[in-house]
């Protein structure tokens, strides 16, 4: 049997069933758990939610001293299923479960690449509705969003460049779309590395998967078009961070996070930006995370009217732009992707060609890389993986390689196999 209490009655022991209330107003990565230790408790207790679903018949009848009424069959089929829930009573949805804590034990990167691609077959097909409802007028709801952010931070959780990696590639016509699953999850990326608690990673990572919700609102003539924009088009992309703030206000229940880095994701630390050409401490963290995220997957992605760039030079490209970004935010952002991030096209010190395949977190200028190019006798090599960060390696990367100059590469094969090389 389910009963709903007031979180100052649960006790240790206790098998929560659902939370009552919305997904950013706990700190929990799910919503079904035994509570079983007191920090969980006390994180409970001082948090937004005021009201919680206990499974009385699973825990030994725990919270039967509680006065409350038991849920009627009914109103118990709701809280399992949210669809349902709008049609037996009113107040907010219960959030659906969230997967279990083991889904985000530490995994190769290999073996996560394969998780990777089914997210983003699901992140691509997400996004595609959403845009679809938004062009048809209606309301975008984020708690619908928050199962599909809750995957992709599970998967960066697991490895951090498995799905950032993968989402990078997209085809000239998915741009648009896997755009947002990629901003989710480099923004879930950057607040782990910046130290942020799990209430604000989730929201960075809802921020990233809505900030360009605007663009729906946009000609599809003027978004896919293959040429450069005139000064007249350019200006009507500008106007998407305005429209698609305005578009998450008028639906409502969006956090003040979401709407900020919506509005202010174009902005940058000199007041060069746009729309309202803010300045430094005038911008906030996430708008300033934001900024970075979107400008390195605009720049490595294909693009209707250009190849991406490679990922280490967009890097050093990035850097170099004084007043663009926040230092220390981009600093963050380096860190968790390296210097050379996977994928990255590198010359070594012996004349040698490789792809970076994995980060050395010790050693960002020693990735494990995997050759596949002589300079030397000018020929192909059998693909040779190499951990630069060896103790017996006496090898180093010199320089970056233009990945334009590897076409004929599959280059995305040698660092994610079959998972990598579909995206191509």
């Amino acid at each position: 049997m389910l009963k709903k209490i007031p979180v100052s009655a649960v006790c240790i022991g206790m098998h929560v069933h659902a939370l009552e209330g919305a997904w950013l107003d706990h700190p929990f990565w799910k919503t079904r758990f035994v509570l079983d230790d007191p920090a969980d408790l006390e994180r409970l207790r001082r948090s937004a939610v005021k009201e919680c679903w206990i499974e009385t018949d699973s825990d030994t009848d725990a919270g039967d001293d509680v006065e409350v009424p038991s849920v009627p069959a009914q109103a118990a089929s709701a809280v399992a299923c949210p669809e349902a829930a709008e049609s037996v009573a009113p107040g907010p949805a219960v959030v659906p479960a969230m997967p279990s804590a083991g889904q985000s034990t530490p995994r190769a990167f290999g073996d996560e690449l394969n998780e990777a691609v089914q997210i983003c077959h699901r992140g691509r097909q997400a996004v595609t509705d959403m845009f679809g409802q938004a062009r048809l007028g209606r309301a975008v709801d984020p708690q619908g969003c928050l199962p599909l952010v809750e995957e992709i931070t599970a998967s960066v959780t697991r490895n951090p460049a498995a799905l950032v990696s993968l989402a990078r590639l997209k085809t000239r016509d998915d741009y648009t779309y896997m755009h947002s699953v990629a901003v989710c999850a480099l923004m879930v990326m950057l607040a782990r590395q910046l130290g942020l608690d799990d209430s604000q990673t989730r929201q960075a990572g809802l921020a990233g998967l809505l900030h360009d919700m605007g663009k729906a609102l946009m000609p599809e003539a003027i978004l896919n078009k293959p040429g450069k924009l005139t000064d007249a088009e350019f200006a009507v992309i500008r106007t998407h961070p305005e429209r698609g703030h305005a578009m998450l206000l008028e639906g409502g229940a969006v956090p003040d996070t979401v709407l900020d880095v919506a509005l202010n994701h174009h902005e940058k630390i000199d007041g060069s930006g746009y729309p309202r050409r803010l300045a430094g401490e005038q911008i906030s963290l996430f708008a300033r995370m934001g900024a970075v995220c979107d400008v390195y997957d605009a720049i490595t992605s294909n693009r209707a009217y250009k190849v991406g760039w490679d990922p280490a030079d967009s890097i050093a490209k990035m850097i170099s732009w004084q007043g663009h970004f926040d230092p220390v935010v981009l600093k963050a952002f380096v860190r968790g992707l390296g210097l050379y991030p996977t994928g990255s096209v590198v010359r070594l010190h012996s004349q040698r060609i490789a792809v970076v395949v994995e980060q050395n977190d010790a050693n960002l200028t020693a990735p494990v890389v995997r050759i596949f190019y002589s300079m030397n006798s000018q020929m192909p090599m059998a693909p040779q993986r190499l951990d630069l960060a060896g103790k017996a390696c006496s090898d180093r990367i010199v320089a970056r390689e233009p990945l334009q100059d590897w076409g004929g590469v599959n280059v995305n094969a040698l660092w994610g196999g079959d998972a990598a090389s579909a995206r191509r």
